[in-house]
């Protein structure tokens, strides 16, 4: 090939790279970068003559570059690596959210020149993603579930309040991260947040813990001790699992909530006290209250404001949210790039009943975490008795179909008041056919408003044009 044919080759090549929405580059056995396409120069805001003969990861600055690069993987192990999610930081030190792909750069006898990578800003995605989980998030709560948004609806003026609240819910309802949150929206978010099982301790150390002793109250106190309602001042107190306690134990609990003052062991001075007590309990104390397992004097005491948290098998809609952010916790923490789980996972996670609530959720995803090394969560991970629910999807495909519907019906409402109701702009942004949006509107029984963004204001809804 003469010298002029080689050039006008490197131009088209050029212009085509150029053409392409996807950054580009190439880097040599060095990871110096040659090449560098128009959407690389717009995406990390580095011009090309710029990043021509650098070291990749300098302009790249990703957090796959130190311990995990993709890049790296395929030129020592030969093979491509398609749709790792990662980061990059830009020029103007903002992170963006990529998606890479990486396979080795030949010549034409087949050898080796260096490696090439593509990658796909997920900016806009992000931003919609984040949108969304927005209106489905509160402080570090998450639900798309019609009970727990009446929660967050009441939560920050109960939060403002000095009452003394009940929150009843199944174990692992996340009553522990309620009450700390209601902590963190209070005013006493600066004092100390200090937290006790009251089920794990008997009558004598639970009191000893709460309220503190003297030197000589009984054997071994040899010296003074300050209680959990002394070190926490005027910050927040939880006692959990209060339906545990014995009724000699609740006689004392309900002087301290009624004259805000106690006692500690061994002293004949009280203390004031001007804490806020926040409870909690797996049981149902109105229950416990009419067989007269709990007092009902304590019980009127503890529920002024009261919270009753809906076990996991009643909120499945929330399952993809939860999976979300347990997995983007477990990545921070371990440093890893897991992106999600797969579709048979996912399946078999809406199918289960959960027992154990969202503590239950939670450790599933973190045993997944310690078998899969890299790329989506599949059954391989899962934990051996949740295989067993392969056999039972069929009994409860309704109700995985359910969760599903409502999740998909939602998202669709939310893109299409994004775009006006413009049935066109909606189906591109969700990324489905327009013909597969109008077929999901009507299965939802989405009704649109008669002046939207597929009407112009010259044309009657009866005259109206479908885009």
């Amino acid at each position: 090939m003469t010298k002029k044919n080689k050039s006008i080759g490197q131009r088209a090549h050029e212009t085509i790279l150029d053409s392409i929405s996807d950054g580009v580059f190439t880097v040599d056995h060095d990871w110096r970068i040659t090449t560098f396409n128009r959407a690389a120069e717009e995406i990390t805001g580095t011009r090309r003559e710029d990043a021509i003969g650098r070291y990749c990861w300098e302009v790249f600055r990703s957090n796959m570059c130190e311990t995990d690069c993709a890049l790296k993987r395929t030129m020592q192990e030969g093979k491509p690596y398609v749709n790792k999610s990662t980061y990059i930081i830009n020029n103007q030190q903002q992170q963006i959210p990529i998606s890479v792909s990486t396979s080795l750069l030949r010549d034409e006898k087949d050898g080796i020149l260096g490696g090439v990578e593509t990658f796909r800003d997920h900016s806009l995605v992000e931003e919609l993603r984040r949108e969304l989980e927005g209106k489905h998030k509160f402080a570090d709560m998450v639900s798309r579930s019609e009970s727990m948004k009446e929660i967050f609806r009441i939560l920050p003026q109960v939060a403002r309040s000095n009452a003394t609240i009940l929150i009843e819910g199944e174990t692992g309802t996340g009553k522990g991260l309620l009450a700390t949150t209601i902590h963190t929206l209070s005013m006493k978010k600066d004092e100390p947040f200090v937290s006790i099982n009251c089920g794990a301790l008997p009558d004598n150390l639970l009191e000893s813990e709460l309220f503190g002793y003297k030197s000589g109250a009984f054997t071994g106190a040899v010296k003074d001790k300050m209680g959990i309602f002394a070190s926490a001042g005027q910050g927040t107190i939880f006692l959990d699992e209060i339906g545990d306690t014995s009724s000699a134990f609740q006689v004392r609990l309900l002087r301290v909530l009624q004259e805000h003052e106690y006692q500690p062991l061994g002293s004949v001075k009280t203390i004031k006290t001007e804490a806020r007590v926040i409870t909690a309990t797996n049981h149902n104390l109105k229950e416990m209250v009419a067989n007269g397992s709990f007092r009902r004097d304590l019980y009127y005491r503890i529920n002024i404001i009261s919270f009753c948290l809906p076990p996991l098998r009643q909120r499945i809609e929330d399952i993809p949210l939860l999976v979300e952010k347990f997995i983007t916790k477990l990545n921070r923490i371990q440093k890893k790039t897991i992106p999600a789980v797969d579709q048979e996972v996912m399946a078999i996670l809406l199918a289960h009943d959960y027992p154990g609530n969202i503590r239950e959720l939670e450790n599933i995803i973190e045993h997944c975490f310690v078998l899969c090394l890299e790329g989506e969560i599949n059954t391989s991970h899962l934990p051996p008795y949740l295989l067993q629910k392969i056999t039972k999807l069929p009994t409860t495909t309704k109700a995985v179909h359910q969760a599903i519907s409502k999740t998909e019906k939602e998202l669709i409402l939310e893109c299409l008041k994004n775009n006006h109701y413009n049935r066109l702009a909606a189906a591109k942004e969700l990324g489905i056919h327009k013909s597969t949006l109008f077929r999901k509107i009507k299965k939802y029984q989405i009704s649109l408003p008669k002046i939207d963004g597929r009407t112009s204001p010259q044309t009657s809804p009866t005259d109206r044009k479908i885009y």
